[in-house]
């Protein structure tokens, strides 16, 4: 796992510190609030390395059984495209945004347009509905 302080920049590049956006989400000491906060936070997770919380964020429906992280992918920045719903009244939200990352120093794009329900107060991430 790669270590971020509190007083780094969050990766998920929201312009605050990872002690203030994401971090205590990573922690367990606070929920996402809206289906943006869990894909920012989830993005993040796979910036450090965190597996056990990108499970518990998964929807049980379309959870993997187990997930490995490439260690050569540095995940840097997220730029979130369009959100629909997900709000903190919603039960359902899509986020489509591009994930910048670099593998063997080359930098590369994904693109994804997801889909999060919120069941008992807690979002949940579902699927893709597109990748590229």
């Amino acid at each position: 796992m790669r270590v971020v302080s509190s007083d780094d920049r969050c990766p998920c590049t929201s312009g605050l510190t990872f002690g203030e956006c994401c971090g205590p989400l990573l922690e367990g000491r606070r929920r996402a609030p809206t289906a943006q906060t869990l894909m920012r936070s989830r993005f993040s997770a796979f910036a450090v390395g965190d597996r056990e919380y990108l499970l518990a964020t998964w929807h049980r429906r379309t959870r993997p059984g187990d997930l490995e992280l490439d260690d050569e992918i540095d995940w840097y920045r997220l730029d979130v495209t369009e959100t629909s719903g997900g709000g903190p009244f919603d039960d359902a939200g899509e986020v489509a945004f591009v994930a910048h990352h670099r593998t063997d120093g080359v930098r590369r794009t994904m693109s994804e347009h997801s889909r999060f329900v919120r069941e008992d107060g807690r979002w949940y991430y579902v699927d893709a509905l597109g990748v590229r």
